[in-house]
């Protein structure tokens, strides 16, 4: 346990914690598997913070001066025992050991220079930079806001993914899922939105948390390189956990981010969150409640798993103007077992967030990358988290891709075409080529609505397929480079007036006339 958060903790209970009463300390009457049954604390709450006598004699303050506090979790509160999980070493606990009640739920430190950080579930630093200073503690579990407390999602989170943000648009506030089979892009869809932020304004950008629960350090690691690779790390923080450590922390490490999320939230800022991934979150709940003798239901998963999750979920909010106007956005991960989103843990997450972004692995073995299968993927919030520029060129798109999807799978039975057909196949297919995107390679909104414009308005037409994401590039190239006001008025104005729209217009048949070579075979 990291000195640092002992620190805190002792600070923030001196005030309370004179000796101990008699009432306030048990004794550890069973221990085994990080779990330790205690007798003598009929008082303690849920999710209490409780400290173990590891010398004896001590009091609760000595205790938890000393380098060496254990500290323990209360999670069931029985008879006349209570069932404690042990944050750290439970090799050190025996039977008859005495402990202290805190008095004080479970909360992590959290300050403004968390950002940039890579932290443990309990606020406690792992990327060897040194310690954080704390400005406040957080809460791991609170109750969400009220309906009352919140305001209408009606402002973007651009993921920089030209398929996401035209027909899967996320508000800030909204709870979107990211499902799919293990491989299918998950992780790099949530990767790829925390890098587009930085083509955000400064004061606009939304401070990002990753929070890896059960992932391999080597993947974390990763992942934080990419990012300060990207320049992203400077407004990210990342909650780690491995695969190595005990079911405990992997449960805390979502709420970790809950709680740092909403320490900026109520200053009034945007933060993105993002739980990666929920199904290894629901594996370690499952494990920790059958080591606690919670009964078992369906796969072997407590009763509560469910409100495990929208407990947590429901923390996303936007705030209205009187509680500062911030937000938190959560975007969870679930991993599925062969494209099954009808499985417990899949139809539980799906019944609590606004909408899914659903990945297949068909798709991303086609070489279609993001593997998004348009037909099941939803936003609830819809249009009213997209800019009045997006708003004008994505209509389309949704609508061409699901016909092309239906006379795709006709096609294959069809062996004569009419020319109607085969020119909504065509286009189909250069719409579809279109949207392909690479890893780690976001697009700002303002080059995907210039992007979208031109393929909404013929630029394609009599091109072939394999050069549409050639000319794609060459076009916005164009334009950037004969126009950079244009793209300017865009990017601040966040619309298309009749007079962008006609530049937009002139621009594409000059460069149609400037660039024959794209429309010969």
């Amino acid at each position: 346990m990291s000195t640092v958060i002992i620190d805190k903790i002792k600070k923030e209970i001196a005030a309370l914690a004179t000796e101990a009463l008699p009432e306030e300390i048990g004794v550890v009457t069973a221990v085994g598997d990080g779990i330790a049954e205690i007798d003598g604390l009929p008082k303690a709450e849920m999710m209490e913070m409780v400290v173990f006598e590891t010398e004896a004699g001590k009091s609760l303050t000595d205790t938890l001066g000393s380098e060496s506090a254990l500290l323990g979790l209360v999670l069931n509160l029985e008879e006349d025992t209570v069932k404690v999980v042990v944050l750290g070493e439970s090799r050190r606990i025996k039977e008859g050991m005495r402990v202290h009640r805190t008095k004080k739920l479970l909360s992590i430190p959290v300050g403004p220079n968390i950002v940039g950080r890579v932290v443990s579930p309990l606020g406690a630093p792992i990327d060897g930079k040194g310690a954080i200073k704390a400005e406040a503690n957080m809460p791991i579990e609170r109750v969400a806001y009220g309906v009352m407390e919140r305001s209408a999602v009606n402002e973007p989170i651009h993921t920089g993914i030209k398929a996401i943000d035209s027909m899967i648009p996320i508000g800030r506030g909204q709870r979107e899922l990211i499902i799919g089979d293990r491989g299918t892009g998950k992780t790099t869809v949530a990767i790829d939105t925390i890098i587009n932020q930085k083509y955000e304004p400064k004061e606009k950008r939304p401070l990002c948390i990753y929070v890896a629960i059960g992932q391999k350090r080597s993947k974390t690691a990763s992942l934080m390189a990419k990012l300060q690779e990207a320049g992203a790390m400077e407004y990210t923080t990342i909650v780690a956990t491995s695969a190595s450590e005990a079911s405990p922390m992997l449960f805390l490490a979502p709420f970790a981010g809950a709680a740092i999320g909403e320490f900026f939230m109520a200053q009034g800022k945007d933060v993105l969150v993002v739980f990666d991934d929920l199904s290894k979150h629901a594996n370690a709940y499952r494990q920790m409640s059958l080591l606690l003798r919670r009964p078992p239901g369906r796969e072997a998963y407590p009763g509560d798993i469910f409100y495990l999750h929208s407990r947590l979920l429901e923390r996303s909010a936007k705030l209205s103007k009187e509680l500062g106007g911030g937000s938190i956005t959560a975007l969870p991960i679930i991993e599925t077992q062969e494209g099954d989103v009808s499985a417990y843990i899949p139809t539980n997450v799906i019944s609590i967030t606004d909408g899914q972004i659903f990945l297949e692995g068909d798709l991303f073995n086609k070489g279609i990358r993001p593997a998004l299968n348009v037909g099941i993927s939803v936003s609830r919030v819809g249009s009213s988290a997209q800019t009045k520029a997006m708003k004008k060129v994505a209509g389309k798109i949704r609508l061409e891709l699901a016909q092309f999807r239906e006379l795709e799978a006709f096609v294959q039975f069809a062996s004569d075409l009419d020319d109607d057909t085969k020119q909504r196949i065509e286009s189909g297919r250069k719409y579809v080529e279109l949207l392909k995107q690479p890893q780690n390679n976001p697009m700002p909104f303002y080059l995907q609505v210039i992007s979208l414009y031109a393929a909404n308005n013929g630029i394609y037409d009599k091109a072939p397929v394999t050069k549409v994401r050639e000319m794609e590039a060459a076009w916005l190239e164009f334009v950037q480079r004969e126009n950079k006001a244009l793209v300017t008025l865009i990017e601040e104005k966040r619309e298309l007036s009749d007079e962008t729209i006609a530049t937009l217009t002139e621009l594409m048949n000059t460069f149609k006339s400037a660039h024959p070579t794209y429309y010969t075979a």
